[in-house]
């Protein structure tokens, strides 16, 4: 069992309704900030086509697929909260970590 950073109890109403989301362990466990986000086509119905990543994890980490949830967009916004402004961008986005802050580096 993992040992999320924040517990359900810490987790506030602050992006509700944009479906659900990949996270890496690096972020919910670790503690990391998002580093690296893009949106794709949604899966299915639930899934926003968010997928976060702290941008450190390698080849190995990413082919571990326990190391790799489903969470509601708004519980990875509890964790990084800089997220927020980005909610709303366009399938075909992609955004890094440039300076402390998230920068827009693949446009729809």
């Amino acid at each position: 069992m993992n040992n999320f950073k924040l517990s359900a109890s810490q987790i506030l109403p602050i992006a509700q309704g944009h479906g659900g989301c990949i996270a890496s362990d690096r972020i919910t466990v670790d503690g990391a900030p998002v580093g690296y986000c893009y949106r794709e086509v949604p899966v299915n119905k639930m899934d926003s086509g968010w997928r976060f990543l702290a941008g450190d994890e390698n080849d190995e980490y990413m082919q571990n697929s326990s190391l790799h949830r489903v969470y509601d967009v708004n519980t990875i916004a509890n964790y990084d909260r800089s997220i927020i402004p980005i909610l709303n961008s366009q399938v075909g986005t992609a955004f890094e970590r440039v300076d402390g802050k998230l920068a827009l580096i693949q446009d729809a």
